[in-house]
């Protein structure tokens, strides 16, 4: 690993078990006649073995996801872990843990609280909750984010935002964060996993990702609070970008250059959207697949039209796995986010 420098977070998968079945999914051994291999999932031990191995590596901030992070058996002894053994190395970043809901416990929001842990809880709509999810908790995920600032626990509200809910997005936001929520995380629908099956449904179309920026940079000032756009958008695809004050939005990807993931078998992938494995945490070298690791670590996936843009060293041009997955390489066009010229 002497040549790889691993970005400073990380995405834990602690689990490909859901007890949602959303068709926005991405986790790609969802996906349609998926040929991701999944492997068994690793054990406590296991991913006290990781972690260590990540912050020796120089990784400094955790977020745990799934599947369904709750239901993984030894989650809470995964989150005391990293927190215990950041503390040892002078690391006190929030873990960010990423869930539905659904399992939630008084006793996990105690842990959180304990553990410095940023709890980030899915509302994919209220009215559209059971349509997106196929479960009716839209009010249990408000009550949770009720108790957790009871608690004092700091929350997200996590939104992927697709033509079905595109219609109640100010009052999905609102309703968010007076329940409780401290800010919020957009995500547009992205194609992959389960969600290539409704890609045609649920696509926001450009006009429609331009309307949410400007929902939720309407409710974040009237409520003053902030807000980030999780996934990457086209900078040329934005009409007015500077117009922005309270919802931070990203232009340029992330993958092998701010996180990676490590999936519940301990497989390593760019991003979370990614089904593309490039090694494993316990192999030497970690990083086999170094020229796929690499398109993203040194931004060499950007697509040929975007050549000659004064903004070619701020955006990428939408998701480059989203250009993976619907055109075959990293380097072609998100064409769910722009059109192909």
């Amino acid at each position: 690993m002497s040549d790889i420098l691993l970005p400073p977070s990380v995405v834990l998968e602690l689990t490909y078990r859901c007890n949602h079945r959303c068709v926005f999914c991405s986790c790609p051994w969802y996906a349609p006649q998926s040929k991701y291999y999944k492997g068994d999932e690793m054990c406590l031990e296991e991913w006290k073995k990781t972690i260590d191995i990540l912050y020796r590596q120089g990784v400094r901030s955790f977020s745990i996801s799934g599947g369904e992070a709750i239901l993984k058996d030894c989650m809470p002894e995964v989150v005391e872990y990293i927190y215990v053994e950041g503390l040892k190395r002078r690391i006190r970043n929030p873990i960010v843990l990423i869930s539905n809901g659904l399992a939630m416990k008084e006793e996990y929001l105690k842990l959180f609280k304990r553990c410095n842990v940023h709890l980030s809880m899915s509302m994919p709509g209220y009215n559209t909750f059971k349509e997106h999810t196929g479960v009716d908790n839209a009010d249990g995920v408000l009550g949770w984010f009720d108790k957790a600032k009871i608690l004092g626990l700091h929350t997200t509200v996590n939104i992927t935002v697709t033509r079905k809910n595109y219609h109640e997005l100010f009052e999905t936001i609102s309703m968010g964060l007076v329940s409780g929520a401290t800010s919020v995380l957009l995500n547009r629908f992205l194609p992959g996993g389960r969600g290539l099956s409704y890609k045609n449904e649920l696509m926001l179309t450009p006009k429609q990702v331009n309307g949410m920026l400007d929902t939720a940079e309407e409710v974040l000032t009237l409520s003053n609070r902030y807000g980030n756009m999780g996934t990457e958008v086209a900078y040329c695809s934005i009409k007015e970008p500077n117009k922005y004050k309270h919802l931070q939005i990203g232009y340029q990807c992330a993958a092998a250059k701010g996180f990676f993931v490590i999936d519940p078998a301990g497989f390593v992938r760019t991003c979370n959207h990614s089904p593309h494995i490039v090694g494993h945490i316990f192999k030497e070298p970690m990083i086999k697949d170094l020229n796929y690791w690499n398109l993203f670590a040194h931004s060499e996936c950007k697509p040929s039209m975007c050549n000659g843009c004064k903004m070619i060293f701020k955006c990428d041009c939408g998701c480059r796995e989203v250009a993976n997955i619907l055109h075959g390489s990293p380097n072609e066009i998100d064409t769910s986010i722009i059109d192909k010229q």
